[in-house]
């Protein structure tokens, strides 16, 4: 059985969506879920789930081998970053090499980087008139958003879209698309 653990900051919807799909599978399912944000929403999501689930403080991830312990014991096969907001320390990426990836909502290398996340993509993207958006799956190096890509998906943008309505259709297609492709990676 492949091993799941799911970083994420916020509502977990994601998170939420991976835990269902993977919940009566035989040859994976989500061991964990650790969050940087002791109010998040994805604590909850999780625990009604019946998966564990914690958070951290940033020198838990980044100044000691706190959070590094956590996954050695918990041994996952992939380490999937869903709406998770801090850069990921060396340290993690260095102990398992070609095992995190991250759902980014734009197509890279557009509108990535520091700062581009969520409604800050959105925003950007209907900024600047784009006709078409997406979701990139990518493997996470120790840039923001620069690790190869493994898939993308996309929609239009139409001229009468919001910010509001370009979160909608990348909502969409995370939900579609990621459960499939971190089930994929985990049959390769």
């Amino acid at each position: 059985m492949k091993r799941i653990v799911i970083f994420a900051s916020g509502s977990g919807t994601n998170a939420e969506n991976l835990i269902k799909f993977f919940h009566n599978s035989d040859n994976a399912s989500v061991i964990q879920v650790l969050t940087n944000n002791p109010h998040a929403k994805v604590l909850d999501r999780a625990k009604k789930l019946k998966v564990s689930a914690l958070s951290f403080n940033n020198i838990a991830l980044t100044k000691t081998n706190d959070v590094l312990n956590i996954l050695k014991a918990s041994q996952p096969d992939l380490i999937v970053l869903a709406g998770f907001l801090w850069k990921f320390p060396e340290s993690i990426l260095e102990r398992f090499p070609n095992k995190v990836i991250n759902v980014h909502p734009a197509l890279l290398p557009k509108y990535g980087g520091k700062g581009m996340y969520g409604m800050n993509v959105h925003k950007a993207v209907v900024a600047n008139n784009e006709v078409e958006t997406g979701i990139t799956i990518h493997y996470v190096n120790e840039n923001y958003d620069e690790g190869a890509i493994i898939f993308q998906a996309t929609c239009d943008v139409n001229t009468s879209d919001t910010a509001e309505d370009v979160a909608t259709k990348i909502h969409e297609l995370e939900m579609e698309h990621f459960p499939k492709v971190v089930e994929k990676l985990l049959n390769v």
